[in-house]
């Protein structure tokens, strides 16, 4: 796989490994380390090291090999199917399951679930890593999934998640009370610079934005609707701490200490709505609040 990218005038004098692990969130600093170590960065059609400062109009071309020597495989875990035709399959994943493999987690994954289920009926173009898999949510966040059993819908539906064309809702609950009952927040995301296992609102990030809607309050908490315009990592996360109401249940964005007994954050993917990629009718998914997510409500409505 090869990636491609300019250097623009807000990233100049920044070294060349951090410059990658902002720009390819899927990879480590680590890793990137490595394969400049290897030759497999050039700027400007030069090895260089990473300490090299990047500066404005740099071109940097990064080639990753393919992973071979992992052998993910099939394992009989029972997944909730939501629909499956010839091309299309909705999963509802649950809350602490990993979504595709990566190092030191090679089992127990959606994928491993897939590849069970689904024998050899999935899509390639993500790899042997992630087949099929063409977009993902946290581990600690339940909800609908899109699955491509075939390249052809693959293709089909990364097209509409480009042109942001597919609905996605999400429900969570959050800390405080919000000033209004609806709202747009818009706001760049990118690696932060000061703790790089963390996103954040950062000039020159990815544009983003998210639509939020005051379903109930509580206490001292809120369930909100949250609607996905762009799908950046850690999008929701983010942008609620943001405006000052990290999600309950999220020691990464929000307090350290958590409440109920939580192991993460209370977000669950909704609503799923698009176009079949190969046939044209319109889609539509909900999936009803998982038993995690009522019970804290429950307890909410009794503080």
């Amino acid at each position: 796989m090869e990636e491609q990218m300019t250097v623009v005038v807000q990233e100049s004098g920044t070294r060349l490994d951090k410059y990658l692990a902002t720009n390819l969130t899927e990879y480590t600093r680590s890793f990137i380390q490595k394969q400049i170590e290897a030759g497999s960065v050039l700027v400007n059609d030069k090895v260089v090291n990473s300490k090299y400062q990047v500066k404005a109009g740099d071109e940097i071309v990064i080639t990753i090999s393919e992973p071979v020597e992992v052998d993910i495989v099939a394992e009989n875990i029972p997944i909730d199917i939501v629909y499956e035709d010839n091309d299309v399959l909705i999963v509802n994943k649950p809350q602490n399951m990993v979504v595709h493999p990566a190092p030191g987690n090679y089992t127990g994954t959606l994928v491993n679930a897939l590849l069970y289920h689904c024998k050899d009926g999935l899509s390639g173009i993500n790899g042997e890593i992630r087949p099929g898999i063409v977009h993902r949510i946290d581990k600690d966040t339940s909800g609908l999934l899109m699955i491509a059993k075939n390249d052809r819908a693959h293709l089909g539906l990364s097209e509409l998640l480009k042109n942001h064309n597919i609905t996605r809702k999400y429900q969570a609950i959050v800390y405080g009370k919000l000033k209004s009952e609806h709202g747009i927040i818009e706001g760049p995301i990118a690696r932060s610079p000061q703790d790089r296992k963390k996103m954040a609102i950062v000039q020159g990030g990815r544009y983003a934005k998210t639509e939020y809607r005051v379903l109930e309050t509580f206490k001292n908490f809120s369930l909100v609707e949250l609607t996905l315009y762009t799908g950046r990592t850690h999008q929701i996360r983010v942008h609620m701490k943001h405006i000052g109401h990290p999600l309950l249940g999220d020691p990464v964005y929000g307090p350290s200490k958590t409440m109920f007994g939580l192991t993460g954050q209370m977000l669950h993917a909704k609503v799923l709505g698009f176009k079949h990629p190969i046939t044209g009718e319109e889609m539509y998914f909900e999936s009803e609040l998982p038993s995690y997510f009522k019970t804290v409500i429950d307890k909410l409505h009794k503080i």
